[in-house]
């Protein structure tokens, strides 16, 4: 099917590992040249995907960017390959991706409760800084065609910073993605930052504000509802984090919503809002993923979500594909609190 050509924005979640099936339904979407990339906003794993490809793009175009994206997961499942964070030869053999039973992962589970990552790890040692630094030159992204819109939390404040282009480093992606029980708060122009997912996963406002776009592709990774009540201690404290991982976005969502029922078309930024379309990608897999799988860089494990994403923004394309550009697809009052 022949496509006009369509400007789109990309929402990309954090979601630590889970952010593999992201850089699958990027790299799908990345095969349709009738698509093109205005600007990004990512937290956390979506912050650094969104960096790998527009560093990607900017040197080699969309087949450019599809190569970053792989090269840097392949890195990250490499710099895991000898962490004894891995699952046990139970999990291996009955095909189940968590990391519950791994004694590591237990230890680990409970010594961050009783101790902070400055007790454990004095010297502040984050693998990611090095991975990020050769996967990423920040003055491709300074200069590049593509928006990039990447949010952290002050710790002092406890506010959303929104970090563009020419503010992007290893260490602003760091920060997006500091969750405060594993890593030292990541220092930037004199303040302290924690992972933006709990400010802002990832922010809408700045696709609106500064794009032209107005379309937005959201890739979710952090399921908004689970059929089932959790029970088990794991369980829930997985759920409180897609609560308050989600809670954010779904306020801004219901923004849209708002302003779509009460703006004057054609006046205002209000009147931009409210014609934003929103479209989601996700995909069935994400309700089957809990907290500690979000820790497994096993490369069969990235591959077997990239794959997940590919099929997820493939279907997406093909039952909606033909409204990009016309009509919305994600009914924003479904993914909102009560108006």
């Amino acid at each position: 099917m022949k496509h006009e050509p369509v400007l789109v924005d990309l929402a990309l979640q954090g979601g630590g590992s889970h952010g593999a099936f992201t850089w699958g339904a990027l790299d799908r979407l990345l095969e349709e040249s009738w698509l093109t990339i205005d600007g990004i906003s990512g937290t956390s794993a979506g912050a650094m995907n969104a960096a790998v490809l527009a560093h990607g793009y900017a040197k080699g175009g969309a087949n450019g960017a599809r190569q970053a994206l792989e090269q840097f997961w392949r890195k990250v499942s490499d710099a895991a390959m000898f962490s004894p964070l891995r699952r046990t030869p139970l999990d291996v053999l009955l095909g189940r991706w968590t990391l519950d039973h791994s004694p590591v992962f237990q230890w680990m589970d409970m010594a961050a409760r009783a101790f902070s990552p400055y007790d454990l790890n004095p010297h502040g040692v984050n693998p990611l800084r090095d991975i990020l630094s050769s996967s990423i030159a920040f003055d491709h992204l300074h200069e590049g065609s593509i928006k990039l819109f990447v949010t952290a939390t002050n710790v002092r404040t406890g506010q959303g910073r929104v970090f563009r282009n020419r503010e992007l480093s290893a260490d602003v992606l760091l920060a997006s993605a500091c969750l405060p029980n594993l890593f030292h708060a990541v220092e930037i122009d004199g303040e302290a930052y924690w992972d933006g997912g709990y400010s802002g996963n990832p922010t809408i406002t700045p696709l609106v504000r500064e794009c032209d776009s107005q379309d937005t592709l959201l890739i979710q990774v952090n399921p908004v509802a689970r059929p089932e009540l959790p029970r088990a201690a794991r369980d829930i404290l997985n759920r409180l984090n897609e609560v308050s991982f989600n809670a954010v976005l779904l306020k801004e969502l219901r923004m849209l919503a708002l302003l779509r029922q009460v703006a004057d078309p054609g006046k205002g930024e209000a009147a931009h809002w409210a014609g934003m379309r929103m479209h989601r990608i996700t995909g069935d897999v994400m309700l089957e993923l809990g907290y500690s799988s979000k820790l497994n860089a096993e490369w069969p494990f990235l591959l077997m979500l990239r794959d997940a994403g590919r099929d997820a923004a493939a279907q997406f394309l093909d039952a909606h594909g033909s409204q990009l550009g016309r009509a919305a697809t994600l009914d924003i009052d479904a993914f909102s609190y009560d108006l």
